[in-house]
């Protein structure tokens, strides 16, 4: 059973996911986030997921940003969608500036780098990754 992690935005969702055996994070898509649950319910049907990560926005001093309410209603979708799953939520404070930076290290082209949907999902992708490295 595979690992599910989620950057929820309120237009975009970056998605990534580990291997059977929960050793390394990849990038799974970025969708338009109205499409989450329908896109959720084919993958998982395909693929089973044990846990369903998903970041949360918080600001330096731990209060809710723009973006965590979006957030706790995306949660509140996901319970009510997939009930059998647990949902964890993982600080993803600077998560897109890591990405941002990472994809330059990787020595990715600028053209791509501006590519928004790229962002999310290695911003999944380094949540989850972080994830395992912690467990």
């Amino acid at each position: 059973m595979r690992i599910l992690c989620i950057d929820y935005g309120g237009k975009r969702t970056g998605l990534a996911v580990t291997d059977p055996l929960k050793i390394i994070a990849t990038a799974l898509a970025t969708i338009e986030s109205k499409n989450l649950i329908t896109y959720l319910k084919e993958y998982i049907a395909k693929e089973p997921v044990e846990l369903i990560l998903i970041g949360m926005p918080l600001n330096l001093d731990d209060t809710p940003t723009h973006g965590t309410p979006l957030v706790l209603a995306a949660i509140k979708q996901l319970q009510k969608n997939f009930p059998t799953i647990p949902i964890k939520t993982v600080d993803e404070r600077y998560s897109s500036k890591f990405a941002s930076q990472a994809m330059v290290q990787m020595g990715m082209k600028k053209k791509d780098r501006q590519v928004k949907g790229n962002i999310d999902q290695v911003a999944a992708t380094m949540l989850l990754q972080e994830y395992l490295s912690n467990l």
